[in-house]
């Protein structure tokens, strides 16, 4: 199932409440993907908050989910310029991913400053795709075209901690907003799987993501990833994210904990 038509199921009311099911192409092991249940909770949050732009969010992946879920967001607290709001993703009655996310309007500032310079890599044109095979990687990466440009590939054994891939929806006719944006941004593999050299199993425990922009656009719709592993031991990784579009404008910055089981 297409991005659009999956999120158009989902019409949470003005409480944040509604459902959708997930269907098989667009879950990762036995859990849904992760970027597509922050962006399931982005949208049940916008139903409480219309009017502010995101600035950040704060994701917790409390258990696997998949199937019918149901969405439920509440107000936590708003101001004259920001708003509060906590969305959770539930099935059977329990929280399967519980987020926080924060709005916040424009203001005058004394600064303007932006220090995040993009590597300078091969177009995505240049670059292969990061899954040589067709049907390999996990079943929801089929609804991304994904451009390998840094460091290796997963359970490659590579000695460089960070990977840098090219990435966008292969469904062309969604509107590229800051819900499509965190179903993309997680897209790519823990940076740490590509320095294994046997596979083991992974699981995201948390995100944080900071929206840099308001304008999210990128030409023909690609975006540059990099994430960084920073530390990988004890059974857990915690890496650095950064997204930026074509043009190199920073539009995302994250941190992501993961837990490998082996």
């Amino acid at each position: 199932m297409q991005y659009s038509d999956l999120m158009a199921g989902l019409k949470p009311n003005q409480d944040g409440h509604g459902t959708v099911t997930i269907p098989a192409d667009w879950m990762q092991g036995r859990t849904t993907y992760g970027g597509l249940t922050a962006a399931i909770s982005l949208k049940a949050a916008r139903a409480i908050v219309t009017d502010l732009p995101i600035r950040s969010c704060q994701i917790a992946f409390v258990g696997p989910v998949g199937g019918e879920v149901e969405t439920r967001a509440e107000l936590l607290r708003r101001g004259k310029n920001s708003a509060f709001v906590s969305a959770d993703v539930m099935q059977d009655g329990a929280v399967m991913a519980r987020s926080i996310f924060a709005f916040g309007a424009a203001r005058e500032s004394q600064l303007e400053h932006s220090h995040m310079p993009p590597p300078t890599v091969a177009s995505p044109e240049d670059a292969e795709s990061f899954f040589r095979g067709e049907g390999q990687g996990p079943h929801f990466t089929q609804n991304f075209e994904m451009k390998g440009i840094l460091g290796g590939t997963p359970v490659s054994g590579s000695k460089d901690s960070a990977i840098g891939l090219w990435l966008r929806h292969r469904d062309e006719g969604l509107s590229h907003d800051e819900v499509a944006i965190l179903a993309l941004a997680d897209c790519p593999p823990p940076a740490a799987l590509s320095m294994q050299t046997t596979f083991a199993p992974i699981s995201s425990m948390t995100w944080m993501a900071e929206f840099l922009s308001e304008d999210v656009s990128s030409r023909d719709n690609w975006y540059l990833a990099v994430s960084d592993a920073q530390t990988a031991h004890d059974g857990y990784s915690s890496q650095a994210m950064r997204l930026w579009n074509r043009d190199g404008k920073p539009i995302l910055v994250g941190r992501q904990t993961i837990a490998m089981f082996g």
